[in-house]
């Protein structure tokens, strides 16, 4: 089985953001952002906590509303084509204890192709094996999906969006919390996706693998501070304008302090 059996994107889907900003209530997380993301690349956004990436994601598959300006996919307004975007939020903002199966969860990604209300067909149910097989997961169809690893869970959520049958996969920090296997796999999968041209958007907080991983690094923090390869993204400016003092150099690798920036609450921020 190949991957081109699971996804065949019908056209290209260049993401295009023009003076946006989004937030919660009268408060904005990300402000002007402007932004043109080439079919098929693959993207890792990096920044501190608090930065903005997951509510970048959010935007970008409708659960945000943005404050001003214009995203565009395929040169039409978000929302025009459905189910274009695929979205696998953190682990942490999912409700595992929900009673459902591995199957159910995967066959959620058929939903916006067969409908809510309607059976699946057979086309949909091969499209929901073939990501089970391809995630190594087909074994667990029948177990409840709060019973299964942190990584056997992840496994789960890229299976759905593969089911999906995206032209743009916007993972949330997916190799967070993971066994080494799924991380393999995740970054297996992104190989496989990058033949098929898929545009991939991944948000992580491991800048070393950001640069060995990917060609393109968006470096946030509530606006754009650098977007090209990871040698233009990654210098010492940059890195000090997004990470300031949390950011720590050791034999010659990148680490970052993860505590948190505080917000205007007093409190910490987080994306």
């Amino acid at each position: 089985m190949t991957p081109h059996e699971l996804i065949s994107p019908a056209e290209p889907a260049r993401l295009e953001l023009t003076d946006v900003s989004i937030g919660y209530g009268s408060r904005l997380i990300l402000e002007n952002i402007n932004l043109e993301i080439a079919h098929g690349a693959q993207v890792a956004v990096v920044g501190p906590n608090g930065a903005g990436k997951s509510t970048l994601f959010k935007a970008l598959v409708g659960l945000l509303p943005i404050k001003q300006g214009q995203i565009l996919i395929h040169s039409q307004p978000l929302g025009h084509h459905q189910d274009c975007v695929a979205y696998i939020p953190q682990r942490e903002e999912v409700d595992w204890r929900f009673p459902v199966t591995v199957l159910d969860v995967v066959s959620m990604g058929r939903m916006g192709k067969s409908g809510w209300f309607r059976r699946m067909g057979d086309s949909d149910r091969k499209s929901v094996l073939k990501a089970m097989v391809q995630m190594g997961i087909d074994q667990w169809a029948g177990e409840a999906i709060g019973d299964l690893s942190g990584g056997q869970q992840q496994r789960v959520f890229l299976a759905r969006a593969l089911a999906q049958e995206p032209h743009i996969l916007l993972m949330d920090e997916p190799f967070t919390g993971v066994d080494a296997t799924t991380q393999e796999v995740t970054l297996q999968l992104l190989h496989d996706l990058k033949s098929l041209k898929v545009t991939v958007l991944v948000s992580t907080h491991d800048l070393n693998m950001a640069a060995q991983e990917f060609a393109q690094v968006l470096l946030l923090n509530r606006r754009i501070v650098a977007f090209g390869t990871p040698q233009e993204v990654f210098t010492p400016e940059h890195l000090r304008q997004a990470f300031g003092s949390h950011l720590l150099t050791v034999n010659s690798e990148m680490v970052v302090d993860e505590c948190c920036p505080p917000d205007e609450k007093g409190g910490h921020s987080h994306d």
